[in-house]
């Protein structure tokens, strides 16, 4: 007997030997210049088959032994292990050489920076709710590379809608009943040709839609809807509603408080607004403080975001279409710059000019397009809206829950409107107007218009021909696969108006960025002259290269103007509502009288 358990022991010994060690280790090529092109393949010994790879992004499954198209200068972390248990971890960075590597990895920590401090979650780190998603059944869902699958509601995003219904309280659903009389003043019934100002209601409204209209319309609301699913939609409509009573009082003071220069032309925005208003309630130096502060951030963001990213975005689509890349591009963003200097070379006036006629074609375009492919499928619109109910109040986990869709819509709009974000009042505050208050009328059309129009109608788009659930593409090639199971040519169509989208965004943020600029360095020509060559550079730069964490902070700078612009708002609305309530009363006596 002692023998047979000598003999069964040296056996299993033996048979544990035979395994070794469980080892691992990587390899790293790349072969472009392009951002996102690293490939890492895991090299595994030893140990029991199969493994299981948990890696540290939370979209790689457990399976998955090679990454391709990893981020150069990222650290990723993987630990890998096997049958019978036993796991070793590896760390692997990923250089990044080229010029676009480098600028994406030099972005990448300022990124991990602002998402930390602005676009934390405070209702989760107050302990309010439990942030983990769950299925029916209330078990925890997984991520692919099996970590707990969680809700972020960012504190930006919280301060924008919060602020959105704080104002639409506090001035009376001026974003239901006002729109009648701001129809009314967009075509021009109440035209003051001799008041102050550089462009008129509607060449105001133009310019500034041309700033909100954009990408983010067809590729954001892809992403949004693919992510979140059909129940976004519902999201993106409200809070678009809403935040047509921030963009009304955000015009407003941007009228009231404009600075009217001897050769006419206008100095507004929250840089006019934060300094004088504060100065009212003996705050000058906060004032001063947050306008500089807004300042900077809208000129940084009008670089990354008005420039750079519309730029490549225009110029990807354009290569694919043509199938060209490479040096083309550059090509194509020199063709861009030199359109876009062209044109701003005029100033507001010259930028208007060609905004006001862009803007109705490149709507029209794109609105004619959506209409046909829900005319098609009109007999899936009870469907369709039964999908889009259903999915914002009884959403699936793979979703992140009701408030995980719920925030997605909201994020979605925030970037689509910019309403309290302060930059459309740059372009209302050169209206030709005396009256203050009916600008901040026009101006609460934009939201409409960005988000309750062209945004739902994208989302009705890749609903109705069901594509926002195929896997295989993702924004704008999401939108381009739905145009094209309906419109032959689509891909053409779409391009056309992704060009307008982002040429038309570029001329109004050139002219965001100067007025940030000479609120900085003062109203010289010089300073202008100046900026405009920097903007033209970055367009040129932004076509060529691929832009990786750069749009991610471009995204984030834009939503942190909301940081300095939303405590102006809070603290002069007081007087707003006192300024609606006159202005209400004039109209109605005839002291603001129709004159067309």
């Amino acid at each position: 007997m002692n023998k047979i358990l000598t003999v069964l022991t040296i056996a299993l010994t033996m048979a544990q030997m035979s395994f070794a060690q469980l080892t691992v280790d990587h390899t790293i090529t790349d072969e472009s210049t392009e951002i996102n092109t690293s490939v890492i393949k895991l090299d595994v010994q030893g140990g029991q088959q199969p493994y299981k790879y948990y890696w540290s992004e939370r979209k790689i499954d457990t399976l998955t032994s090679t990454i391709k198209g990893a981020e150069e200068g990222k650290t990723y972390s993987v630990r890998v292990e096997d049958a019978s248990g036993a796991s070793v971890e590896e760390v692997i960075d990923v250089p990044a050489v080229s010029l676009p590597e480098k600028m994406s990895a030099a972005f990448a920590p300022v990124v991990g920076f602002m998402d930390k401090y602005f676009f934390f979650d405070p209702f989760h780190s107050l302990g309010l709710y439990d942030n983990k998603v769950k299925d029916a059944n209330g078990d925890v869902v997984l991520n692919p590379n099996g970590t707990v699958k969680t809700i972020k509601v960012p504190f930006m995003v919280i301060w924008l809608i919060l602020g959105a219904l704080f104002f639409t309280l506090r001035f009376g659903f001026i974003n239901i009943r006002g729109i009648k009389h701001s129809l009314k003043l967009v075509r021009g019934k109440y035209d003051e040709p001799d008041a102050a100002g550089e462009v008129t209601h509607f060449q105001a409204l133009a310019t500034a839609v041309s700033g909100t209209v954009g990408l983010g319309n067809i590729a954001g609301v892809a992403v949004a809807i693919a992510t979140g699913g059909p129940g976004a939609t519902f999201w993106i409509i409200l809070a678009g509603l809403l935040g047509m009573s921030s963009k009304f009082i955000e015009c407003t003071l941007g009228v009231k408080y404009r600075e009217v220069a001897a050769d006419g032309t206008i100095a507004g925005g929250p840089m006019e607004y934060l300094k004088k208003g504060f100065a009212e309630k003996g705050l000058g130096g906060l004032g001063k403080g947050l306008s500089l502060l807004y300042a900077i951030i809208i000129m940084l963001a009008a670089f990354a975001a008005g420039s750079m990213f519309q730029a490549n975005q225009a110029t990807a689509q354009l290569a694919s279409v043509m199938g060209v890349d490479g040096t083309a591009k550059t090509i194509i963003g020199v063709c861009i710059a030199v359109l876009v200097g062209i044109v701003i070379v005029g100033g507001l006036k010259g930028i208007a000019k060609v905004t006001d006629k862009v803007v109705p074609s490149m709507a029209g375009l794109y609105i004619v397009m959506c209409l046909i492919v829900v005319i098609v499928n009109i007999g899936s619109v009870g469907d369709a809206f039964g999908l889009i109910i259903d999915g914002a109040f009884q959403s699936d986990a793979i979703y992140g829950g009701v408030l995980g869709v719920m925030v997605l819509g909201f994020q979605r709009a925030a970037f689509s409107n910019e309403a309290g974000l302060g930059s459309a009042s740059i372009a209302h505050s050169a209206a030709k107007t005396n009256h203050p208050v009916a600008e901040g009328f026009v101006a609460l059309l934009e939201p409409f218009i960005d988000t309750v129009v062209v945004c739902t109608l994208t989302a009705l788009v890749l609903i109705f021909t069901g594509v926002y659930a195929d896997p295989s593409a993702q924004g704008s090639a999401l939108t381009a696969i739905a145009f094209s199971q309906v419109i032959p040519g689509a891909d053409y169509l779409l391009t056309i108006a992704i060009f307008l989208f982002a040429f038309s965004t570029i001329l109004t943020w050139s002219y965001y960025g100067v007025k940030a600029a000479q609120s900085i360095f003062g109203a010289k020509k010089v300073v202008s002259i100046v900026f405009k060559i920097v903007f033209l550079l970055t367009v040129v730069l932004g076509a060529s290269i691929g832009l990786g964490a750069v749009i991610d902070f471009a995204d984030m700078m834009f939503l942190t103007l909301a940081i300095p612009n939303l405590i102006g708002l809070y603290m002069m609305s007081g007087g707003v509502a006192k300024d609606l309530k006159t202005y209400f009363s004039k109209v109605k006596s005839g002291e603001i009288p129709q004159t067309n």
